[in-house]
């Protein structure tokens, strides 16, 4: 059987009417619809579609077969036809039914919010792990779907569904499908496994790991960027970001961390890309401090703070250390400034402000700063001297007797892996 791929190079572009579905479920959720609704115009747009209406209904619960109701289906249509849309996309997870019987009624290319967003995956995914992690989330997401996709991947001119394995025509059988599935298993358990021996060496190197986490389109790029002069792709985009990047921080005391950049998070992130990117987003897991950027300016950022606590309690990183940045404070009210929370654990900055930058170094250092300890050692004890550097800046040291007195300001994560090497020599009030 032919495994045909779609030349996607075409000039059409994907002019589209949006469709949201406000249900019981959904407002027992806490999931704002207009909110939804809104990031799924940002959603589209930034897949290269132009929006040109959107479609609301309220429902006690969607309709089995078109997710909407009959009468709204047709109201679609005449919007479709009035609007001379080619596509509709909904702010819903479709049905492989749902889906046939959409196009049927409607004759256009039918999107769901989960296809959206993998498809923009397929657009940014550049590394070899990014690229197998979003064919795989693509896949399992077409498999239970595969009868009521027809015209979603033979429909030529391409555009959005169609990218990565969308590409595929029907005739791609189940059987070839889970084939594949299991390849891409393979590769990803070698991308893992090289990953976890990467992740192994700066473990044992003592190298102190922070994570950016954050809604997407919160900042993480521009800070880490503007922290590290990281060579990063940075653009007013949901996720222009979604392999990871590591480079070397240094901090006021001349100290240096790993500072690694994770894909933003987004409400109603596909389960399959959740799965799929859990190695990578593993950064925040084995990170010892989280810096959960925050985009200050935002009217939905405390629903997006929210978000992000959810997916990292998924991840198991909700009980590790976490500094709270509110950024673009630049384009802040003075209102939206006063509003936001204050105090230890919290700095309101610009990613774009020198000061704010360094005021983020020293917050970082502060937070990883065990306080100081004072250490007595045997001259001649060159190893244990060694130590005291590892688990910290040595900011002071005389002899007293037939000893050394050191004064150590040490950094928490270094302190728990290497301490218990120390404890004989630490001079106790």
């Amino acid at each position: 059987m032919a495994h045909t791929i779609h030349d996607t190079n075409t000039q059409i572009r994907d002019r589209a009417v949006l469709v949201s579905l406000v249900t019981d479920e959904v407002k027992r959720s806490g999931i704002n619809p207009e909110h939804s609704l809104q990031e799924l115009v940002s959603l589209a747009e930034t897949a290269g579609v132009e929006v040109l209406d959107v479609i609301s209904q309220n429902r006690d619960v969607p309709d089995v077969r078109w997710l909407i109701g009959k009468g709204k289906v047709e109201e679609l249509r005449v919007s479709i036809d009035s609007a001379q849309a080619n596509t509709a996309i909904f702010d819903h997870d479709l049905s492989g039914a749902q889906v046939r019987n959409l196009e049927q009624s409607l004759d256009v290319k039918i999107i769901d919010r989960t296809q959206l967003i993998l498809d923009i995956f397929a657009q940014r995914a550049k590394t070899r792990e990014g690229i197998i992690h979003v064919e795989l989330a693509q896949l399992s997401y077409l498999l239970p779907r595969l009868s009521g996709h027809g015209k979603n991947l033979s429909r030529l001119g391409g555009g959005i569904g169609t990218r990565g394995p969308g590409e595929s025509k029907l005739e791609t059988d189940r059987r070839h499908i889970r084939s594949r599935i299991g390849d891409l298993k393979k590769q990803l358990e070698a991308v893992i496994k090289h990953r976890k021996l990467y992740r192994g060496r700066r473990q044992k190197s003592g190298a102190i790991q922070i994570a950016l986490v954050g809604y997407t389109n919160a900042g993480k790029s521009t800070l880490l960027k503007q922290l590290t002069s990281a060579d990063v792709y940075i653009e007013n985009q949901l996720f222009a970001t979604l392999d990871p990047t590591s480079r070397t921080l240094e901090l006021p005391g001349g100290s240096e961390v790993i500072l690694t950049d994770t894909v933003g998070f987004i409400q109603n992130l596909p389960h399959d890309l959740i799965a799929a990117f859990r190695a990578t987003l593993e950064e925040a897991n084995e990170a010892d401090l989280i810096l959960h950027v925050v985009d200050a300016s935002s009217p939905m950022r405390d629903e997006q703070i929210s978000v992000v606590d959810s997916i990292l309690e998924e991840l198991g990183a909700a009980d590790k250390p976490q500094l709270i940045l509110f950024n673009k404070a630049d384009i802040c009210t003075k209102e939206q400034l006063e509003m936001l929370p204050a105090g230890p654990g919290y700095l309101k900055i610009s990613a774009l402000n020198q000061d704010d930058l360094l005021l983020v170094r020293q917050e970082i250092q502060n937070r990883l700063s065990g306080g100081i300890l004072t250490f007595r050692i045997p001259p001649e004890d060159g190893n244990t001297m060694a130590m005291l550097y590892r688990v910290g800046d040595v900011i002071g040291q005389q002899a007293e007797e037939n000893d050394m007195i050191y004064k150590v300001k040490v950094h928490k994560p270094d302190y728990e892996k290497w301490g218990h090497m120390l404890a004989s020599y630490l001079v106790r009030d």
